[in-house]
C-alpha cells in the first residue's frame, strides 16, 4: 500500500498577517493598495523578529514543507524583506530604485539571511521560486511586491498554503481589473509590463495556457473583455501594447 506524503507544518506567517492588517490599506478606489512605511517604522522590532523567524528555517525543513507551503514561505519572505529594505532608508526616499547604486540594483543586494546563506530579493525570485521548476505558477507574478505604485498591490494579509490558491487567484483578477495597470483601449489589450518582462512564464503550459494570449482571455472579465474581444485576443487577433510601469513608491500616510 502507498502511505499518504506527510508534509511539515510550516512555520506560523500570522504576524506578518498582523503588521499588514496594519499598514496595508486600500487606495484608489480600491483598486490597490499603499504601504502606510511610518507605520511599518514604528513596529520594525516586531518585523524584524518575524524576519528572523524565516531565517531559522533551515533548507531542510523548508524542503519537508507541502508545495502550496514552500510557495507561501517564498512569497512572504520576499515581500516582508522588501518591506525592512525600503525601512533602511526611510523616509528619504521615492524609489526602491533609490536603493541601488550605479551599477547595481536592489534586487541584487544580497542582504538576507535565507537557509544558512546570504542572498537577494532575485535569488528568491528568479532562482528559488521561478527558476527551481518546482512551483510553473505564473501568478506569483501578482504576489511579489516591488514597493512600487506599477506594482501588484500588496496584499494585506500573509499567503498561507492552505489558501494559496484561492489568494493567488484573487490577486491575478484584482491586478487585470486596474485598468490604471491593465485595460482594452483603442482596439487593443494595453497591459502592464509585468507581462513583458516574464512572458515566458504566461506560456509554460500552466493550466494548458501555451500562449500569454490564452492567459490574459482566462480573465476576460476582469478585462471586461467581450465574448468576441476575448476569441480575438485568445487567436492572436488583438494587438497587446504593453504600458510604461511606474516605480514611484507605494506609500501611503493612512
Amino acid at each position: 500500500m502507498i502511505q499518504p506524503v506527510v508534509w511539515a507544518e510550516s512555520i506560523s506567517h500570522d504576524p506578518w498577517s498582523t503588521l499588514l492588517a496594519q499598514h496595508v490599506k486600500p487606495v484608489d478606489n480600491n483598486r490597490s493598495t499603499g504601504v502606510n512605511y511610518a507605520g511599518f517604522a514604528k513596529h520594525r522590532a516586531e518585523l524584524k523578529q518575524y524576519l528572523r523567524k524565516l531565517s531559522s528555517v533551515s533548507r531542510k525543513e523548508f524542503n519537508a514543507y507541502s508545495r502550496d507551503d514552500q510557495l507561501a514561505f517564498l512569497i512572504n519572505t520576499y515581500n516582508a524583506w522588501t518591506v525592512e529594505l525600503i525601512l533602511t532608508r526611510w523616509p528619504d526616499l521615492e524609489s526602491i530604485r533609490d536603493l541601488g547604486g550605479l551599477l547595481s540594483s536592489p534586487w541584487s543586494k544580497e542582504f538576507i539571511p535565507l537557509f544558512g546563506d546570504t542572498v537577494s530579493l532575485d535569488h528568491i525570485e528568479h532562482s528559488l521560486i521561478r527558476g527551481s521548476g518546482a512551483y510553473n505558477e505564473p501568478r506569483i507574478h501578482f504576489a511579489v511586491n516591488c514597493a512600487s505604485i506599477g506594482c501588484p498591490a500588496l496584499r494585506a494579509e500573509a499567503y498561507t498554503g492552505q489558501q494559496l490558491d484561492a489568494q493567488l487567484e484573487e490577486q491575478t483578477h484584482a491586478f487585470l481589473a486596474d485598468t490604471s495597470r491593465n485595460r482594452i483601449a483603442g482596439g487593443e489589450v494595453q497591459l502592464s509590463s509585468i507581462f513583458k518582462w516574464y512572458r515566458d512564464d504566461f506560456e509554460q503550459g500552466w493550466l494548458d495556457y501555451f500562449s500569454l494570449e490564452e492567459f490574459v482571455a482566462a480573465y476576460a472579465d476582469a478585462l471586461k473583455l467581450s465574448p468576441q474581444q476575448a476569441k480575438a485576443l485568445e487567436n492572436g487577433d488583438l494587438d497587446i501594447e504593453f504600458l510604461d510601469y511606474n516605480w514611484k513608491l507605494n506609500q501611503t500616510n493612512n
